[in-house]
C-alpha cells in the first residue's frame, strides 16, 4: 500500500521534481538537505535566457539567496571577474554559449566552474570545453560537468510548457506552414522530443504513448518512442534505472502519455473565457506566472494643460504560495470578485480589532477597571501583534487581486466579454442563438475587431455546414467594416476543407451556461467591483475535445474518435506498430501533451475533469502557451497570400 501512496505523491507534482533537481544543481549536484545548519557556500549563478525561464517560475530570489546564490547573471552580459567564488552555470549547450564559457575559462573569472547543461551536450562540444580548459590551464577548476535534462518549464503542479525563448520555432505556425521542408520539420520535432524526453527523465517514468495518426503528434510519438527505447537499451547509462530518480516507485503502474495535435480543436484557443486564470491570460500581459499591469495614474490632480502622467508598470507574481490564487484561479470571474470583496472585509475587521486594542492600551488612570482590562487586553494585543506579518501578507494578496481583477473587469465591461463568452458557448454546444451573429459583428460597442474575428472563426469552425458563399460575403463585409483582418479566415477555410476530408467536425458537448441574473451579492454598494451589466454566468462542466480524448484513452473506453490511436510501449523489446493496447486496465496517471500549442482553458477543463476521479492524476503540457491574440496572429500569418 505504501508503494501506491508513493506513486501518487511522485506523480502528483512535476513542479516539485523539477524544483528538487534545481536545488540539487545549485548545491553543486549534491542533494539539498533542508535543515542543515551552518552557512551555505556562497556562489554565483550564470544562466542563459532558457535557464532563467526554467528557474524563475520555481525559485524566488529569496530562495536562491538561501541556497547561497549571491549573484545571478546572464551568460552573455558583461561580467566582472570574482576570482574567489565558485560559479554554477545553467545553460543550453549551444555553440555561442560554449564559446562564451570557454572565454570565461580563459579569462579566469571564477574560482571553480560547475557546468550544467539544460539539455544533453554532444561529445564534440564537450571536447571544445576540455580543449579550452587545457589551453587556459584551468582543468582543475572545472569541478563538474552535468547534463541536467531540465529542458522544459513548469508553471503549475500539473502543467508544463516546452519553451518560452525561440518558441516560434515550435509554434503552431511553424508546424503548419505550407512551405515547410522535411528537414525543417525534423528539427521542430527533434526540439519537441528533446524537451519531452527531459520531462520524463525528471518525472522518473517511461510512459505508454498514444497518438492520433497522420499528424505532427504522430511524428513526435515515433521519435520519442525511439529515443526512450535507445536510452533503456543502454542499461549501463540508462537514465531510467537506479535510485537517483526514484523510478522504482513507478514500476508497477506507468503513466499514459496522450499526444494530441492542435488541429483537432482550433475553436477552444479562440474562445472567450470566464475563469480567472484563463481571463488573466487572455486580456492581460501574463507570462511565466507573472502578470504585468499598467496602472493609469490619475490626471485629475495635474494642472490644466499639463501632459498626462506616464503609466506605471506594475508586475505581480501569481504563485502557488498565493492561497487566493490557488483557490480561485479556476473559478468563474464573478465568484472571484465576490471572494476578493469578502477577503477585504475580513481583513478590515481584523485591522479594526488591532486599532481598538491599541486605543484601549493607551488608557490612562489608575482605576481598578482599567487595570484588569489592561491585563486582559495585553494577551489579546500580543496575539494581534504576532499575527501582524500574516495580516500584512493577507493585505498584499488582497491588493494584488483587487488590482488584477479590476484590470480584468475593465476589459470585460469595455468589450462585453460576458456576451461573447455566452454566445460562443451556445455556438459550440449547438444551442439556439438568441440574436444574430451579424448583429454582434456590426455592433460598434461590442468588443474589438479581434473579438469579432474570434467569434466568427468559432462559428465557422463549429458549423456542421459551412455558410453559403453569399452569406460568407455578407459576413466578410461586416467583419471588414468592423476593422477586422480577414487573413485568419483565409487559413481556417483551407484548414476546414482539409480537415473535412480527414474527419468529422469536433463536437463540444451540448451544455450551456446558465445566466444567474445580474450579480446580486457583489452589487452591494460597498463593493470594490462595480459589476453592473455584467452577466453572472455559471459554468457547467463539459469536456472539451482534448479532455474527451484523454478520458477515452485513460479509462480504456472504446470510441470511434480514439480507437485507431497508435500505441507505443518503449519498454517492449520489439517496437511493433500496433494500435492494440497490451494494457487493459485504466490508467491512474496521464500526461496530455498538445503539439502546436495549448491554453489555460484546456488546462482548467482537465483539472475540473480529474477532480471527480478519485486517486487519479493528470498533467497538461504543450509546445507553447498562447492566448487568443497570439494564436490569431499565427493564423493570420498562415492565411497571408
Amino acid at each position: 500500500m505504501v508503494g501506491v501512496k508513493m506513486a501518487a505523491a511522485a506523480a502528483a507534482s512535476i513542479r516539485e521534481r523539477q524544483t528538487v533537481a534545481l536545488k540539487r544543481m545549485l548545491n553543486f549536484n549534491v542533494p539539498h538537505v533542508k535543515n542543515s545548519t551552518g552557512e551555505p557556500v556562497w556562489k554565483v549563478l550564470i544562466y542563459d535566457r532558457f535557464g532563467q525561464d526554467i528557474i524563475s517560475p520555481l525559485l524566488s530570489v529569496k530562495e536562491l539567496r538561501d541556497m547561497g546564490i549571491t549573484l545571478h547573471l546572464l551568460l552573455h552580459s558583461d561580467r566582472d571577474p570574482i576570482p574567489d567564488v565558485p560559479a554554477v552555470y545553467f545553460v543550453m549547450p549551444t555553440e555561442e554559449n560554449i564559446d562564451r564559457m570557454c572565454q570565461d575559462l580563459r579569462n579566469q573569472l571564477y574560482e571553480s566552474y560547475y557546468l550544467n547543461f539544460i539539455s544533453a551536450i554532444s561529445r564534440s562540444k564537450l571536447e571544445d570545453i576540455a580543449n579550452a580548459a587545457l589551453a587556459a590551464s584551468a582543468v582543475t577548476q572545472v569541478a563538474k560537468v552535468f547534463d541536467q535534462y531540465l529542458n522544459f518549464i513548469t508553471l503549475e503542479d500539473d502543467m508544463f510548457v516546452l519553451c518560452n525563448q525561440n518558441k516560434e520555432l515550435v509554434s503552431y505556425r511553424a508546424i503548419n506552414r505550407p512551405d515547410i521542408t522535411d528537414t525543417e520539420m525534423e528539427t521542430v520535432m527533434d526540439t519537441i522530443v528533446d524537451s519531452l524526453f527531459c520531462f520524463f527523465v525528471t518525472l522518473g517514468a517511461v510512459p505508454i504513448i498514444r497518438c492520433s495518426r497522420g499528424t505532427a503528434a504522430e511524428m513526435v510519438a515515433v521519435k520519442l518512442d525511439k529515443k526512450l527505447r535507445e536510452n533503456l537499451r543502454d542499461a549501463r547509462n540508462s537514465l531510467f534505472t537506479g535510485d537517483t530518480l526514484g523510478a522504482g516507485q513507478f514500476s508497477f503502474q506507468r503513466p499514459l502519455l496522450v499526444l494530441v495535435d492542435r488541429n483537432i480543436d482550433l475553436a477552444t484557443p479562440l474562445h472567450h473565457t470566464w475563469t480567472y486564470q484563463a481571463l488573466v491570460h487572455d486580456v492581460l500581459d501574463f507570462h511565466l506566472n507573472r502578470v504585468n499591469l499598467e496602472e493609469s495614474s490619475g490626471v485629475e490632480n495635474s494642472p490644466a494643460g499639463a501632459r498626462p502622467k506616464r503609466k506605471n508598470k506594475k508586475s505581480y507574481d501569481l504563485t502557488p504560495v498565493d492561497k487566493f490564487w490557488q483557490k480561485h484561479k479556476g473559478s468563474p470571474f464573478p465568484e472571484v470578485a465576490e471572494s476578493v470583496q469578502q477577503e477585504l472585509e475580513s481583513y478590515r475587521a481584523q485591522e479594526d480589532e488591532v486599532k481598538r486594542l491599541k486605543s484601549i492600551m493607551g488608557l490612562e488612570g489608575e482605576d481598578e477597571g482599567a487595570i484588569s482590562m489592561l491585563s486582559d487586553n495585553t494577551a489579546k494585543l500580543t496575539s494581534a501583534v504576532s499575527s501582524l506579518p500574516e495580516l500584512l501578507e493577507k493585505k498584499r494578496l488582497i491588493d494584488l487581486h483587487t488590482n488584477v481583477a479590476t484590470a480584468v473587469l475593465e476589459h470585460i465591461k469595455a468589450r462585453k466579454l460576458d456576451v461573447y463568452f455566452e454566445y460562443e458557448e451556445k455556438i459550440m454546444s449547438k444551442t439556439t442563438l438568441d440574436k444574430s451573429l451579424l448583429d454582434i459583428i456590426s455592433d460598434p460597442d461590442a468588443g474589438t475587431p479581434e473579438d469579432k474575428m474570434r467569434l466568427f472563426l468559432i462559428y465557422y469552425i463549429s458549423a456542421q455546414q459551412a455558410p453559403s458563399e453569399a452569406d460568407l460575403e455578407q459576413y466578410k463585409k461586416a467583419l471588414t467594416d468592423a476593422g477586422c483582418n480577414l487573413n485568419p479566415l483565409q487559413y481556417i477555410k483551407q484548414w476546414k476543407a482539409f480537415a473535412k476530408m480527414a474527419s468529422a467536425p469536433t463536437s463540444y458537448g451540448n451544455t450551456t451556461t446558465k445566466p444567474m441574473g445580474l450579480l446580486s451579492r457583489v452589487m452591494n454598494t460597498g463593493s470594490q467591483f462595480v459589476m453592473e451589466g455584467v452577466k453572472n454566468l455559471v459554468l457547467k462542466q463539459q469536456n472539451l475535445p482534448v479532455t474527451r480524448i484523454l478520458d477515452n484513452l485513460m479509462e480504456m473506453k472504446s470510441n470511434p474518435e480514439t480507437d485507431d490511436y497508435r500505441y507505443f510501449d518503449p519498454k517492449m523489446l520489439r517496437g511493433n506498430d500496433s494500435s492494440v493496447p497490451r494494457n487493459k486496465n485504466p490508467f491512474q496517471e496521464a500526461i496530455v501533451f498538445v503539439v502546436g500549442g495549448g491554453n489555460y482553458i484546456e488546462y482548467q477543463n482537465l483539472v475540473d475533469y480529474i477532480k471527480g476521479k478519485q486517486g487519479k492524476h493528470i498533467l497538461y503540457g504543450c509546445s507553447e502557451l498562447f492566448n487568443a491574440t497570439q494564436f490569431i496572429k499565427q493564423l493570420s500569418q498562415l492565411g497571408q497570400k
